[in-house]
């Protein structure tokens, strides 16, 4: 029997927040004068609860629901952005997440140092940077830009420059959030022919997306979640029907 690639039990993530808190010093001062002591209280919000999965080698998986579901959440604890509340999460093999914009780039380096600093932190030597570099940069269609700061970069250039990254690096899981949304048209269509071919080679593929003809059209297998917890998982169509029912409440 094959070993998962990501096995998730039991997820829980909540996050603490202040509540009633003065804004100010000004505001706290004056409280304090006139004798309210009070700086407000924490509350906790739940936004993933108990969540289950496996993921194989090999497979292609959708991930759907609408904003505020859970979804990116559960990608960034699967990435270790986030620390479980509790439940447990095992990840056999490395990681390359493209889910966040200009994550893990540093906005006053150039975008070609920010090759390896990506590389870096997705656990990749220099070596191994260099060698996949040529493919990065004839990939991400920057020209003399891949040279300036990140910081002047267009959102459509940093999904270029991140996914670039991701795809040409080994690793041998990959998370694509939906900021394959910002580019345009020519390029999301290239992005999804590299998934494709990513797939055909063995790779493992996670896609966060609201796009039922993305799923239907390249998925294997459809998560879907809904007020922050996972109400399907299983053959694409019936997952699709779901997650459509779910966005019109």
């Amino acid at each position: 029997m094959k070993t998962p690639s990501i096995r998730v039990e039991n997820l829980s993530k909540k996050f603490r927040y202040w509540d009633d808190r003065p804004n100010s010093i000004k505001t706290l001062l004056v409280n304090l004068m006139k004798g309210q002591f009070a700086i407000g209280q924490t509350r906790e919000f739940e936004c993933l609860s108990q969540v289950s999965f496996e993921v194989y080698p090999g497979e292609f998986i959708g991930v759907m629901g609408k904003n505020g579901a859970g979804k990116s959440t559960l990608m960034k604890l699967i990435c270790g952005i986030y620390t479980p509340s509790s439940g447990k999460i095992e990840i056999n093999g490395s990681i390359a997440p493209l889910i966040e914009l200009g994550a893990g780039f540093h906005g006053e380096l150039s975008g070609y140092e920010n090759i390896f600093l990506n590389a870096a932190v997705l656990g990749f030597g220099r070596k191994v940077t260099l060698e996949a570099v040529p493919s990065i940069l004839e990939f991400a269609e920057l020209g003399e830009k891949i040279y300036m700061p990140v910081k002047n970069y267009s959102s459509g250039m940093l999904v270029r420059l991140g996914f670039a990254i991701a795809t040409h690096l080994e690793a041998p899981i990959l998370l694509v959030d939906e900021v394959l949304a910002v580019g345009d048209v020519g390029f999301q269509a290239k992005c999804i022919n590299k998934i494709r071919e990513l797939h055909e080679k063995g790779r493992t593929i996670i896609l966060i997306t609201h796009s039922p003809e993305a799923v239907l059209n390249h998925c294997q297998r459809c998560i879907v979640i809904a007020d922050r917890k996972m109400v399907y998982d299983g053959e694409v169509a019936t997952g699709v029907e779901i997650y459509r029912e779910a966005a019109l409440k």
